[in-house]
């Protein structure tokens, strides 16, 4: 009888250490639970139980027991919150390593330099990342301060974590120039319009000089991206600028009122700010586009500035476009 009772345990015995082996061979076993990439959510403070049963409602372990042995098997490491991408067959041993390391999943979005509130959300909507509506609200008084930049990215980003993304990101670069004192938001106002007028980092300079010479005697600027934006904030900008959009009293609008504009219209890159910071010492007042479109002719007075329109209305065999008139 007594005989019989340890057989029974060796059997018990061997009973519980196969299928031991076969618990911890299935750790190691890859598995695939669902179609195509999916994209999983941990949130902060998720506990190891409802880490389980999320990975394996959704496919990427076949049972939620798997992943608690696992943890029974490294009690000390710190499984990390975030968004994680799953396009293969994985072992649950590699599904809790990547959770352990932290390996979340980004995408990039990038701004390019002298983008809008308005132009941003559009990419945002068209890559699917948030509704541009809501990236409107959300950055409503933050124009000239979303910084241009590639940013890393999860799927479930908010508006506002992304405003405070770049705003963040603004003050990095700011604080780069190494400004003295100035009046941050008058520097960045125009940044904007000189980082609008010109894509040739090399104008920017002098494209600031003409407007603070202007500035200083009193004279408009005259710019066009001011009408543009001015239009863009009364919903009615429809892709090319008409005489009643050059007639507006809109307070953007530098055709009708001298000075810079109430804020910045864009979202101005570094060398924009370092030119408002640091305009080029010249005479110059005015500028109008070469007929290539390689950049701008310069001038100091209005004859010569004419000429320069005529040459790029006889090139261009077209109407110019207003530069800084």
């Amino acid at each position: 009888m007594r005989a019989s009772k340890w057989v029974a345990l060796l059997c018990v015995a061997g009973l519980a250490a196969g299928l031991t082996c076969v618990a911890l061979y299935s750790l190691q076993s890859p598995y695939r639970g669902f179609e195509g990439d999916l994209f999983l959510q941990v949130p902060k403070g998720s506990g190891t139980r409802a880490i389980a049963r999320q990975l394996a409602d959704a496919g990427v372990v076949r049972y939620a027991w798997q992943f608690w042995l696992t943890r029974a098997i490294h009690p000390r490491t710190t499984l990390q919150a975030g968004e994680y991408r799953f396009d293969h067959a994985a072992s649950v041993r590699d599904v809790f390593s990547r959770l352990g390391r932290g390996d979340v999943y980004y995408f990039s979005f990038t701004v390019p330099e002298g983008s809008n509130r308005f132009d941003i959300a559009r990419l945002l909507e068209s890559e699917g990342i948030m509704p541009g509506e809501d990236f409107l609200k959300a950055s409503e008084t933050l124009e000239g301060f979303l910084f241009p930049s590639t940013y890393r990215l999860s799927h479930s980003v908010t508006p506002e974590a992304l405003c405070q993304m770049m705003t963040t990101q603004f003050h990095k670069e700011w604080n780069k120039l190494m400004p003295d004192p100035a009046d941050m938001v008058k520097v960045v106002t125009l940044a904007s319009l000189i980082e609008k007028e010109t894509g040739v980092p090399v104008e920017r300079p002098l494209v600031a000089s003409v407007f603070q010479n202007r500035l200083r005697i009193g004279m408009p600027l005259d710019c066009d991206p001011t009408v543009i934006y001015a239009a863009l904030l009364e919903n009615r900008y429809r892709g090319a600028i008409h005489r009643s959009d050059l007639d507006s009293k809109h307070p953007y609008n530098t055709y009708q009122h001298a000075g810079l504009p109430p804020g910045p219209i864009a979202n101005p890159g570094a060398s924009s700010l370092a030119a408002a910071l640091h305009p080029a010492e010249t005479g110059l007042l005015y500028f109008v586009a070469k007929p290539g479109g390689d950049g701008h002719v310069f001038s100091s007075n209005l004859a010569a500035h004419d000429k320069a329109v005529r040459n790029y209305r006889h090139a261009s065999q077209r109407k110019p476009e207003r530069k800084a008139r």
